[in-house]
């Protein structure tokens, strides 16, 4: 699955679980997940829309590390199915 496509999907779910308004339109690899509105009580919900999105399992402690959007895409193209 390309990036571009992640991003894309990952805008949607954003859109739905953030608790700031966006243009989710704009958001672009290098935002920061945390400056979009993905506070720690949201996380749990975007983490649980991920896996069902993208049909991947994973522990939520497995995102520390990951900070950006385009963060996220690769960590989720790595475990995403062909």
């Amino acid at each position: 699955m390309e990036p571009t496509e992640i991003i894309r999907r990952l805008r949607q779910i954003m859109a739905r679980t953030a608790t700031t308004q966006h243009d989710w339109n704009r958001v672009s690899a290098d935002d920061a997940i945390a400056a979009l509105g993905i506070d720690s009580l949201a996380m749990l919900d975007f983490v649980y829309d991920i896996q069902q999105e993208f049909g991947i399992q994973f522990e939520p402690a497995e995102l520390v590390s990951v900070t950006t959007v385009g963060q996220l895409a690769t960590f989720i193209a790595a475990r995403a199915p062909a």
